[in-house]
């Protein structure tokens, strides 16, 4: 399966499926029945699964765009979203 502490699997995951996974380690990490050792372990996955989430949310953000109204409030096209970094 690899070396377990490279998280190569997340890469491949969608924004759900990491998110429910995160959530799922933050209800054991907040339990506190887990062993220091698997704690350590889990937290990095988790710290890994953040990071991947995050990524996926700025690419979401990049391609939204906002709408341009005219004067009179009508639609006249679309713009980027100024997405801050």
């Amino acid at each position: 399966m690899g070396n377990p502490t490279d998280h190569a699997d997340i890469k491949t995951m969608s924004f759900e499926q990491a998110l429910k996974e995160l959530e799922t380690i933050v209800d054991r990490l907040e339990k506190g029945d887990v062993e220091l050792e698997a704690s350590i372990l889990i937290y990095e996955r988790g710290e890994a699964l953040k990071v991947h989430c995050d990524g996926l949310l700025r690419r979401a953000e990049a391609r939204v765009e906002k709408i341009s109204l005219n004067q009179s409030g009508q639609p006249t096209g679309t713009e980027p979203l100024d997405v801050e970094e």
